[in-house]
């Protein structure tokens, strides 16, 4: 493929050193700012309104708002009213998309969730993942949430996973191709970058 060519003739680049921010849909930002705020405690630092969207020079109001995290990093949502649909806000499953927080310790993670329950939102769990623990609930627009600690087994885990993960990666493909093919199509799969399809 020409896009591997060129990858390999680029020079080496620095490691992404973390997320900025993630951003969501919202449904309405107050009904946001009550959950991130108020009941996970993340503070409000941006509240961005603007009636063009950079880079598009199209004329569409919203507001991106960013709640921080503890490294410093946000998770941010657009409140875009002219454009939402109600099924924008419909559960999401946990496999299309989740946000998952940190926290420090087991005695911490008891603490959110019975903080979170007591807010009158439902919080499940703890399920163990072996290297993470984590519970779990979904927040006003429909994005499951989830706080999760490191296990003690986290880190040989990870180390150990690391090892295979491109073996393992290229099974999974493999064992999943026809299904996938099937439904999306060769093209779409193979597709990199802007190929022509």
């Amino acid at each position: 493929m020409a896009n591997a060519a060129n990858l390999a003739e680029a020079p080496p680049l620095v490691a992404a050193s973390g997320i900025h921010h993630a951003a969501y849909r919202c449904r309405d930002a107050e009904q946001t700012r009550w959950f991130y705020e108020d009941v996970l405690g993340l503070p409000l630092s941006l509240t961005l309104v603007a009636d063009i969207v950079p880079g598009l020079n199209k004329r569409v109001p919203y507001m991106h708002l960013f709640f921080q995290l503890g490294n410093g990093g946000f998770v941010a949502f657009f409140d875009q009213p002219e454009t939402a649909k109600p099924e924008h806000f419909a559960k999401a499953d946990s496999f299309d998309r989740h946000l998952a927080f940190e926290v420090a310790d087991e005695a911490a993670l008891r603490a959110w969730q019975k903080r979170i329950n007591a807010a009158g939102v439902t919080c499940l769990g703890p399920v163990d993942h072996d290297f993470v623990k984590s519970v779990y609930m979904y927040d006003p627009n429909g994005l499951q949430v989830e706080l999760t600690i490191r296990t003690a087994k986290h880190d040989p885990i990870v180390a150990e996973e690391k090892l295979h993960a491109h073996e393992v990666l290229r099974d999974w493909s493999a064992r999943t191709r026809a299904d996938k093919e099937a439904k999306f199509g060769a093209a779409a799969i193979d597709m990199r970058s802007r190929q022509k399809r």
